[in-house]
């Protein structure tokens, strides 16, 4: 009885881990990275009064490329598209609910898409208020999938990126909030060793 019940669960576990084994996964699946700022902590409710900072994006991997080693590794990454999505497949989103300021300019709270110009002096962060599709839809002339179609007619902010060179490689793309304080932080972006990111500010 015991071989018989120890054989019935190993078939039943067999059975449900083949559909997992063959669930296609993403290339580059989805990321997201997220601050909240302006809250204070409470013993009780933990950290009430907090505004969220998020940016959403596709993680390419690395896969064993030569990334940013090739002269036209900018044409590489913009894929047919006049910048970079900074990610891959969809647009990269930034979502504030409080004021930024970025450049010199304030942003308002909302959803703007971000694009960086990948220029051999110098890249570019480029904040846009062109909306992002969730799925390609070639009807949809309002709103772009990645950087294809886009033009700099709805920039908000074009800022050039303080570049640096990691220590270690990152396999995966990677936006990330550093340097945070409740007065302002960096934005940036990861991938191999090459590390960009600006300076923003929280207004009050």
């Amino acid at each position: 009885m015991i071989k018989e019940s120890v054989g019935a669960v190993l078939c039943t576990v067999a059975m449900t881990a083949t559909p997992l084994a063959q669930e296609p996964r993403l290339a580059s699946p989805p990321g997201a990275s997220a601050t909240e700022v302006g809250g204070r902590y409470d013993e009780r409710e933990g950290y009430v009064g907090g505004k969220w900072i998020e940016i959403t994006f596709g993680r390419p991997i690395k896969r064993g490329r030569n990334l940013f080693g090739p002269a036209d590794y900018a044409e590489a990454l913009n894929d047919g598209a006049p910048v970079w999505r900074a990610g891959a497949n969809v647009s990269t989103r930034l979502r504030t609910e409080v004021p930024l300021l970025i450049g010199g300019m304030t942003l308002s709270p909302g959803e703007y898409t971000m694009f960086i110009d990948l220029q051999p002096q110098g890249w570019s962060l480029i904040i846009s208020k062109w909306a992002a599709q969730t799925r390609f839809d070639e009807n949809n002339k309002n709103a772009l999938f990645g950087a294809y179609d886009y033009t700099p007619d709805r920039d908000v902010v074009r800022v050039p990126m303080t570049r640096e060179t990691l220590s270690h490689s990152h396999d995966q793309l990677a936006w990330e909030f550093l340097d945070m304080t409740d007065g302002g932080g960096r934005l940036a972006i990861m991938w191999d060793k090459e590390l960009a990111s600006v300076p923003f500010g929280i207004v009050r």
